[in-house]
């Protein structure tokens, strides 16, 4: 016990975790002493070399001191966890901000050197949470020593006792006697456990979790379905156009077709799921595709609201703003970096089934659940050439593990996670969502500027 005790002492991320706690920050100093003066204290950490702590004792920690806060394999240093708990309360673009203000101060005249890690929002909440005390675990905080033994004496402990080699009652094979006396510890008999139990133990496996569960071993592609359904739903849209063309909703119909870019006379807007190809002199509109798959968060009926309001709400929810039956959709968003004074209009569609080839190079995102059949009739069917040429996006439940195949598809894919929906507070407890839409935006902002994309044109075919 004493060694976990000097270990969690000699922890730079636990002593800040208690000095918050305590509500006694430490304080950025140029020494190393503990016993230093107040002299020698600075008000930045661009001219620090060490952090002060005076909870639960005094102890100074160099800012450069590797941490066990380890997002993506590599620790983050002190005085990168040390900023991002100064920055907890600012907005992600003030933070990148002030990140880069300070790399600045770092690397000019009397700055201490080094460079901050600029997390991103995912890991900056997880991250101020666990240090605000808000959570006991944290994902991408790496255990003591101390604590893996523990965890593995007390896992294998309850091993033991699962499988009858410990707590004094063992398995009994098959036929066995129902019920026995054996001798326990001192002498004193201990009655053994029933044989039928002992075969309904031997008979347990493990449950998986959600990923598993829904998704299984073998992925199963239901395309087809989806195209065998079109035929029926194309008639469908068809007799209500043709309703609409003959008087019974004309505004409708007129103002569709004006959206859509086509003549007011067409009466099977369901043949062009797309506007044609814009003119040499406008800028064309990007497409954002969606995943088809039912186990996905974000689909047709919910993604307007979400991307356009900050707000999640299940897709198969009533107040779900869109329709499951839509084939296309549109949002406007500012883009500065692209645009300052116009809004660019973007196209959802979950299937590129009416694309032409030079619609590829208009995509700018596809989300995705981690399922590659998503991709089978993509210009690029295969994860890595895909995400190699378009920004991808996995949007999971806040807690659950990103899937095996999403992480090893690279860093074109954008991973992140929202609060599962809770019936009991509906849209008041979604105060996180519009944190990681901004997050979202932005990263298609880069993407798109990066390509080529600008106020007045598009990308370069790709």
């Amino acid at each position: 016990m004493a060694n976990v005790t000097d270990q969690a002492s000699a922890d730079p991320l636990l002593r800040l975790r208690q000095s918050i706690a305590a509500n006694s920050p430490p304080v950025p100093t140029k020494s190393a002493d503990a016993d230093a003066s107040a002299s020698d204290a600075v008000p930045s950490i661009a001219t620090a070399t060490h952090l002060l702590f005076s909870k639960p004792d005094r102890k100074a920690f160099p800012l450069d001191t590797p941490t066990r806060f380890v997002p993506s394999g590599e620790p983050v240093d002190l005085r990168s966890i040390y900023f991002a708990w100064q920055k907890k309360d600012v907005a992600i673009p003030d933070y990148i901000a002030s990140a880069q203000r300070l790399n600045e101060e770092l690397g000019g005249s009397g700055g201490a050197g080094g460079k901050v890690r600029n997390l991103v929002f995912v890991e900056r909440l997880d991250l101020i949470t666990w240090l605000e005390g808000a959570s006991e675990e944290s994902e991408y905080i790496k255990p003591l020593a101390g604590d893996s033994a523990a965890a593995a004496a007390a896992a294998g402990s309850s091993a033991d006792v699962a499988s009858g080699a410990a707590g004094g009652i063992a398995p009994v094979p098959s036929g066995a006697p129902g019920a026995s006396l054996a001798a326990g510890p001192g002498g004193r008999p201990v009655k053994t456990i029933d044989p039928r139990l002992a075969e309904i133990y031997r008979g347990e496996r493990r449950m998986g979790d959600r990923n598993t569960i829904l998704r299984g071993i073998k992925p199963t592609e239901f395309s087809h379905v989806r195209k065998a359904a079109e035929s029926f739903l194309a008639r469908a849209r068809s007799a209500r156009a043709g309703a609409g063309a003959s008087g019974t909703h004309p505004a409708i119909a007129s103002s569709t077709a004006a959206a859509l870019g086509l003549p007011g006379s067409l009466s099977q807007p369901s043949l062009v799921s797309l506007p044609s190809k814009r003119g040499s002199g406008r800028r064309p509109e990007p497409i954002i595709l969606l995943s088809p798959s039912a186990s996905s968060l974000l689909r047709m009926s919910n993604i307007k609201s979400f991307l356009e309001s900050g707000l999640y709400i299940p897709a198969d929810s009533a107040l779900a703003g869109s329709s499951n039956t839509a084939n296309i959709l549109h949002i406007s968003r500012l883009l500065p970096s692209i645009d300052a004074q116009r809004p660019m209009r973007f196209i959802l569609v979950d299937t590129p089934e009416q694309f032409k080839p030079d619609y590829w190079s208009r995509v700018v995102a596809v989300f995705t659940t981690g399922q590659a059949w998503q991709f089978k009739s993509y210009k690029w069917p295969s994860p890595p050439d895909l995400f190699r040429n378009v920004l991808g996006i996995y949007i999971g439940w806040r807690g659950e593990d990103v899937p095996s195949s999403v992480k090893g598809w690279g860093r074109g894919v954008m991973k992140t996670q929202v609060d599962k929906w809770n019936n009991h507070f509906g849209v008041q407890g979604r105060w996180r969502d519009r944190e990681v839409v901004e997050e979202i935006w932005l990263a298609i902002e880069e993407s798109m500027r990066a390509k080529g994309w600008t106020r007045d044109a598009g990308p370069a075919m790709r």
